[in-house]
């Protein structure tokens, strides 16, 4: 005859039957990003349960940089990475066959999130002022660096001219106002703190170089990965469309899991610029490529199309 102490244990082992089933059922990923804004979406997936209700077990990992980023997603350690448009444009030129499968942040000039700086009280007001100058990016022959040159082109200075080194983001408020750069790139929540603190005024609002509209960054798969978990990727894309219509209509919601991930006061990210989130379209993704080709980062121009994961479908 069964006892009672067997009767509840069996009991109980069959109702968590169905819990620990339905968790095995839902697809594991995990995503390698820097924090920084446009993690948001993912983020708040992770956290309001949108992931799971796709039939996603998201595991999102904080990252250095884009490098390691590329090399995780490269090496199996990451299903899905999150970089810039110009690690994965620079990627494929070389052969390396990463693909997007869901938009990440989108440049708007109409809300400008990252812009070239200048010290508050510095006398510089044109292009022309900064032929000769020495200005910070965040990185020699990213997005910023090829902005900050087209911006000067454009508007009557000579980027040839431009003495350019790298800081951290998070370095170049003080480097300007210490006097050793004339002016640098800087992104929210750094540059909101850096205006707050009264050393730095925008010089330009640089990125319009580039486009009006842009993607900035975007979540990458392996072309391999991609072929092989289309319908996992499928709903990722989904997961994460839903999670940035929220997020953008709802920004406050999400500064708490933004500020957890990225270890940024809460009041500085309510403050800042909050940032848009470009759909999967080549439109946002070409004049990207065609500045890399410009400024010889890459050696030609190439069709946006071949950086989006074929067949992809998430409408």
């Amino acid at each position: 005859m069964m006892n009672r102490r067997t009767a509840v244990a069996l009991g109980s082992a069959f109702l968590a039957a169905p819990a620990a089933a339905a968790a095995q059922s839902l697809a594991q990923m995990t995503l390698g990003a820097v924090p920084e804004e446009s993690v948001t979406p993912a983020l708040w997936a992770q956290q309001s349960g949108i992931f799971r209700r796709a039939g996603l077990d998201v595991d999102v990992q904080t990252a250095s940089n884009g490098t390691a980023i590329a090399a995780g997603v490269a090496g199996g350690t990451y299903a899905v990475g999150k970089s810039s448009l110009v690690s994965v444009i620079t990627a494929h030129a070389k052969g390396l066959p990463f693909v997007f499968v869901a938009g990440g942040s989108l440049y708007d000039t109409k809300f400008p999130y990252s812009v070239l700086a200048a010290k508050a009280d510095s006398p510089l007001k044109n292009a022309a002022d900064l032929n000769g100058k020495t200005l910070a990016v965040p990185a020699l022959n990213d997005l910023t660096t090829m902005a900050t040159k087209a911006w000067v082109d454009a508007h009557g200075g000579d980027s040839a001219t431009l003495k350019l080194v790298e800081y951290p983001f998070a370095q170049i408020p003080d480097a300007l106002a210490a006097g050793r750069v004339d002016a640098g790139f800087i992104a929210d929540p750094i540059l909101q703190q850096a205006l707050d603190a009264k050393k730095v005024r925008i010089f330009a609002h640089a990125f319009d170089a580039v486009a009006l509209q842009f993607m900035v960054t975007g979540w990458f798969v392996t072309a391999d990965y991609a072929a092989k978990n289309q319908a996992v990727l499928e709903k990722f894309a989904r997961a994460m469309r839903e999670a940035a219509s929220y997020v953008v209509a709802h920004p406050a919601d999400a500064v708490s899991v933004l500020a957890k991930f990225s270890k940024v006061d809460p009041d500085v990210i309510a403050k800042t610029h909050r940032i848009g989130y470009a759909p999967l379209e080549t439109k946002y993704i070409q004049p990207v490529i065609d500045i890399c080709a410009k400024y010889k980062v890459i050696p030609a121009a190439f069709d946006a199309k071949d950086l989006i994961a074929p067949g992809l479908r998430v409408g």
